[in-house]
């Protein structure tokens, strides 16, 4: 990962600072990692950074500690800037409909408020 940053990564809101800020100190360390990875690896793992199927243009950050498994909601604005948004622990096989809804509506805000400026 020596390649330097290819990607900025930004955060709406404090959505995810919020979430991230309720995680172990195991967890946040897995983040911040798989984070700097997205920042500055030309190819992400799509293990660590994969496009939400049937969205418009959301990608699904996961990380794994232990058994337990974390999502992190984002999509793009231009190729060079990763937008974070909701978090959350992942307890079923299923993403949960409320949490993609919930980026799909932050995603809109998000470029409603980049276009009234």
């Amino acid at each position: 990962m020596s390649e330097g940053i290819i990607r900025k990564i930004f955060y709406y809101e404090n959505y995810y600072l919020d979430f991230f800020g309720s995680l172990k100190p195991e967890v946040k360390k897995k983040f911040n990692w798989t984070l700097l990875l997205i920042a500055t690896v030309d190819k992400i793992p799509e293990k660590c950074f994969k496009h939400m199927t049937g969205t418009t243009g959301i990608y699904e950050i996961r990380v794994e500690v232990g058994s337990d498994i974390y999502r992190v909601f984002s999509f793009f604005n231009k190729d060079q800037l990763v937008i974070l948004v909701n978090g959350f622990q992942k307890k079923s096989q299923k993403t949960p409909k409320k949490e993609i809804e919930l980026a799909e509506k932050l995603r809109k805000e998000y470029f409603n408020e980049k276009e009234r400026k």
